[in-house]
């Protein structure tokens, strides 16, 4: 059944959508008050000249991006974020953590990032790979499907995806797999979503109805029309209800979750966070001179799972400790109810180092200028995810991280864009051969016939796909 349902989809000729454990690592913390908190961190850097090193950075792709130049940040005018910033730092007397910067840059409940506005597409700030080509969203519907067959073809499951978007991913893998009817049945649809404009982008995006379940039509459910499945929006991942088996998608929702980031200096490790200066006229980084909490419980765990040589080479360290905690969530769910998680994302399976980047209408700028108008995200540290995974329970497994171009060569998009080729139009083939590319590709694609600044580039190897599933299930395809 698995083989002949592989096959159907990936031949089926449906019309063509526009693009949409190491113990005893060591680590020290100085307690010395010498350190003004709000020292900027080029004084603090001539300060420890002394015992200077040369700093490790992971690499980030800009390719298809703008480098901006340099420039000092100061605010022409404080929008509403920019004074709810200044007032929590008054408030408490001190800078504030870039974990917490992130939080309220990116989902301030009136004024965050994600909170009003479409950020994603060509029109938005970045792209993301549904809104490539259509074959991710029905890749990843591959991989749902073959899940619930290893789960034993389950009359009712809940399908949740983190961070939907626009809710192009899920509309994809609805329209791909309808013509299955026993799963597209067995689905309950959770969207996990705190944006209540992209919550109704998703709507429309899915083709949602509203339908009376009561004669007085006071009580309604939400379904979609792509294949009737019942649809509903949470806030948070705790809300998704239990008691059913569960097959979760985070597709580029971990490297938005808020981290800390350490840097080590003479004295031992310091949080960099985030200040006014004395005039309050604009933000700078700043080195914490004590333990912070932070410091003493995450950044602690996060060098505990690390071997010593890990640790001593590198310079900076980026913690995410609700990605620890989103983690342990899923694999304990996943422990008892049984089903599994497909978690695909730009990182790293080793600690990650200094990969904070903020991007602006498809541009790179600076962290600090003018905070709520770009997007924040750094890398993710998949080897943290599989540590906080097996330590939530020994009923889960975790196979990953594998690159993206695995994952969807192994689930068929090769096949997939063979078929589709054959019944498109000219442009539409040329559309499908650089979303092919851009998802799998490596680098600047080599087939391209257009400007150079327009030349696709490949996600292929950027992006990492991991999988926690049941013990019981088997090995998920296609981590074998």
């Amino acid at each position: 059944m698995l083989r002949k349902s592989l096959s159907f989809l990936l031949s089926h000729r449906i019309r063509i959508l526009p693009s949409q454990s190491h113990a005893g690592a060591s680590f020290s913390f100085s307690s010395s008050n010498t350190l003004n908190p709000c020292t900027s961190l080029e004084d603090q850097a001539n300060e420890n000249n002394q015992d200077s090193r040369p700093t490790e950075t992971i690499s980030i792709d800009r390719s298809g991006l703008y480098n901006p130049q340099d420039h000092f940040h100061k605010l022409s005018a404080d929008s509403k974020l920019v004074k709810h910033l200044k007032s929590i730092i008054k408030f408490r007397g001190g800078p504030i953590s870039i974990a917490e910067y992130m939080g309220e840059v990116l989902t301030n409940p009136n004024c965050g990032f994600y909170i009003n506005r479409d950020v994603f597409g060509a029109c938005g700030d970045f792209v993301t790979s549904p809104e490539v080509s259509q074959m991710f969203g029905e890749m990843v519907g591959v991989w749902t499907m073959c899940l619930w067959e290893q789960l034993g073809r389950p009359a009712k499951v809940n399908l949740v995806e983190f961070g939907p978007g626009r809710g192009t991913l899920m509309a994809d893998l609805l329209r791909g797999s309808s013509k299955f009817v026993d799963f597209s049945k067995s689905l309950d649809i959770h969207l996990v979503e705190c944006s209540p404009t992209l919550q109704k982008l998703q709507y429309d995006t899915l083709k949602c109805i509203d339908e009376a379940i009561s004669e007085d039509n006071t009580a309604t459910r939400t379904t979609t029309t792509l294949n009737g499945a019942s649809v509903l929006w949470h806030a948070d991942p705790e809300e998704v209800p239990s008691g059913l088996p569960t097959i979760i998608i985070a597709h580029e929702f971990y490297d938005a979750l808020p981290i800390h980031q350490f840097q080590k200096t003479f004295r031992g490790w310091s949080e960099k966070m985030i200040d006014v200066s004395e005039d309050s006229s604009n933000f700078r980084f700043v080195l914490s001179p004590q333990p912070t909490p932070a410091s003493l419980l995450y950044l602690r765990k996060r060098c505990e799972w690390a071997d010593k040589e890990e640790i001593a080479k590198i310079e900076q360290i980026e913690v995410c400790p609700r990605a620890v905690e989103l983690t342990h969530q899923i694999a304990k769910r996943i422990s008892i109810d049984g089903g599994g998680a497909l978690i695909i994302d730009y990182g790293k399976n080793e600690i990650i180092s200094d990969s904070l980047q903020a991007i602006r209408k498809h541009k790179f700028v600076h962290i600090l200028d003018d905070p709520g108008s770009a997007d924040l995200s750094a890398y993710v540290d998949f080897a943290a995810i599989q540590h906080s995974a097996e330590e939530a329970s020994e009923n889960i497994s975790v196979y990953g991280p594998i690159t993206q171009s695995q994952l969807l060569g192994s689930l068929g998009i090769n096949f997939r864009v063979e078929a589709l080729l054959k019944n498109c139009t000219e442009e539409q083939a040329e559309s499908l051969r650089t979303g092919y590319w851009r998802l799998v590709g490596d680098g600047e694609s080599p087939f391209w016939d257009g400007t150079e600044e327009q030349r696709p580039i490949g996600m292929g190897n950027r992006y990492l796909a991991m999988a926690i599933v049941n013990k019981n299930q088997g090995i998920p395809i296609p981590f074998e």
